[in-house]
Order: C-alpha cells, then structure tokens, then sequence
C-alpha cells in the first residue's frame, strides 16, 4: 500500500487490527486502519488529539 501523502510504501504489518495506528517511514505521517477484510486494507488519516491544558 502507498502512503497517500508521500507515495512511499507503508509497512502494515499482517497482524494489524483495524483502529491501530500505522506510520509513513518517509514523511511522518499517520493513517488509522479502517476498515481490514483479508489482505485488503483501507486506511484514513489519523486524527491528531490536541492537548487539553484544562482552559
């Protein structure tokens, strides 16, 4: 599978469960595992929590 952003290869590894979070080696980015039926997998942009300073 290729990174959307960069068009590098990700390594998601065969094991992977949907909800986990997979990384781009190349540019950072993250993807969460959407959806995994076999060897197909769907992967969406991870959403980044911001930090909550208690405001």
């Amino acid at each position: 599978m290729k990174c959307p952003e960069c068009d590098a290869d990700l390594n998601i590894p065969e094991d992977a469960a949907v909800g986990e979070i997979v990384s781009c080696s190349d540019c950072g980015a993250d993807y969460e595992i959407s959806k995994k039926d076999g060897p197909t997998v769907e992967i969406k942009e991870a959403e980044t929590v911001g930090e909550d300073w208690g405001e």
